[in-house]
């Protein structure tokens, strides 16, 4: 494919020789003849030097370069894209396997694949072209919409509600109970609360690996539209998280949590049950929530608050030792 055609999928423009032949992606410092490479990264730039590949995808024009440059406004939404043309995704061909079970009542769209030992319980709907990976399980009673795929292992329990394109990637379970329980004093027992509600998945969703979401006690857990789970992900019983989020890796959020739209938790952020997160947040990692947040803006430490009010206390932090010495110092001066 050539550099030009490339331009034009992409809605970007060349720089230098636009009839290059490009067929691959590859790293700037691994990239050879032929392939196409990518800088945006700034501490990267030094291996334009010596990169062998035919072509490069910036943000900015770069002064004085010979190598042809495909410049994009959005340089990594572009490098994802071109990632994609060259590596399209292959999914098996559409089909039933022999080993799957399949109760009564299921209704099963066109061009679907559904893998070796895949069950899907009674009263279940799945859209078109839906992909269930072997090992798979769904439940009774759940809905699957249009390209939706379920990677191998992915658990369903019943009544969940799962939109389009949807991606749930191996071992993650969605539906499981929500932890709740109600301790008698009295009784000096732990009763079990039923997990009534379920989960409502919406469009264009993707769920990490291995990641856990709880059904609703009363009442639906919801996961807004767009949004991206991490791995190794924990969202407790009726949490509603608002419209393309980013949930990071071991982040745990508390049952009855509310967040808005376009928010970001880092890698092990904790959630506290039962408060509220604004739309346009974002938490910095290990960060720890344990009162609403009402208003837009970066936030990080435990507990958390905004940016620049924690690093001005790490940096007290950091002179501890250094002030303890003066006051030390001081307290002895003052005993004299």
């Amino acid at each position: 494919m050539r550099l030009g055609e490339i331009a034009q999928v992409l809605g970007c423009r060349v720089i230098g020789d636009d009839s290059v032949t490009i067929k691959g992606v590859a790293e700037i410092h691994s990239a050879g003849p032929g392939q196409i490479t990518f800088l945006t990264n700034p501490k990267y730039r030094k291996f334009l030097k010596s990169t062998k590949a035919s072509a490069v995808l910036v943000g900015e024009p770069i002064e004085g370069l010979e190598l042809p440059q495909l410049v994009c406004k959005e340089p990594y939404v572009a490098f994802a894209k071109l990632l994609d043309l060259f590596n399209p995704e292959t999914l098996p061909a559409p089909g039933v396997s022999d080993s799957a079970h399949i109760c009564e009542g299921v209704e099963i769209g066109k061009d679907c694949y559904i893998g070796p030992n895949v069950y899907i319980g009674e009263g279940t709907v799945i859209g078109r072209e839906v992909y269930l990976f072997p090992g798979v399980y769904v439940g009774r009673n759940c809905r699957i919409g249009d390209g939706t795929v379920l990677f191998p292992g992915v658990k369903i329990y019943d009544r969940v509600k799962i939109g389009r394109a949807v991606r749930i990637h191996a071992g993650a379970v969605v539906g499981s109970d929500g932890f709740g329980y109600a301790f008698s004093k009295e009784e000096k027992k732990i009763y079990k609360i039923p997990q009534t509600g379920g989960v409502v998945i919406e469009d264009l969703v993707e769920i990490g690996a291995n990641t856990t979401i709880d059904r609703g006690t009363i009442g639906d857990t919801v996961i807004g539209e767009g949004t991206k789970i991490d791995n190794l992900v924990q969202i407790g019983h009726n949490v509603k998280i608002g419209r393309y989020c980013f949930i990071v890796s071991q982040v745990g959020i508390s049952g009855s949590t509310k967040i808005g739209d376009f928010v970001t938790l880092a890698g092990k952020v904790g959630v506290a049950g039962h408060i509220e997160i604004a739309s346009n947040v974002t938490v910095a990692a290990k960060a720890g929530i344990t009162k609403s947040i009402k208003e837009p803006g970066t936030y990080a430490g435990f507990p958390a608050r905004p940016y620049k009010e924690w690093r001005r206390i790490q940096a007290l932090v950091d002179r501890l030792p250094e002030l303890y010495q003066k006051i030390k110092e001081l307290a002895r001066v003052i005993k004299r």
